[in-house]
């Protein structure tokens, strides 16, 4: 079982490395975030970047029960337009979090994932996905990083 503090600490610490490796990429130009790379799914680290917090922003929308509109990445131009969106999206898991029950986030129950689709979820589960779906694009991000010559280090899960 779940308990909203256990998900608040994994989410403080996910977004420990979120927020280390925004400021690592800081140091990049324009040109460096918006230069296409082959192999991954979305090509520049500012679409990756956009695309993991974008990601939570809709995933707490469906817990909640509000699907957010279909993003815009032209709104997240650079590094702290991307720092802030990242702010907000945390602020609104820790909020629900807090708010959250251990029953309201261990119950399986119909949520909204598309209009008019509907899935039996589990917020709890839904908040991990959130989390493993960060780290899943922390690794690309960080090789994306390497080869822009500008390698990051330390991104892992905080222990501490």
């Amino acid at each position: 079982m779940y308990t909203p503090e256990s998900l608040l600490d994994i989410h403080e610490r996910s977004h420990r490395s979120l927020t280390k490796l925004l400021e690592h990429c800081r140091d990049f130009s324009a040109d460096e975030i918006n230069r296409e790379m082959a192999g991954f799914g979305y090509p520049t680290l500012r679409l990756l970047l956009y695309h993991t917090i974008g990601t939570e922003e809709y995933w707490i929308g469906v817990v909640q029960g509000n699907l957010p509109a279909d993003g815009d990445d032209a709104l997240y131009p650079n590094i702290e337009s991307l720092e802030q969106y990242g702010r907000e999206t945390f602020a609104a898991i820790e909020e629900y979090l807090h708010s959250a029950s251990p029953e309201e986030l261990n119950t399986p129950r119909k949520m909204a994932v598309d209009p008019g689709v509907e899935r039996i979820l589990t917020p709890a589960l839904v908040i991990m996905r959130i989390h493993m779906h960060l780290y899943h694009h922390l690794g690309q991000i960080m090789a994306i990083c390497r080869l822009l010559g500008k390698p990051a280090s330390g991104m892992d899960f905080p222990i501490k």
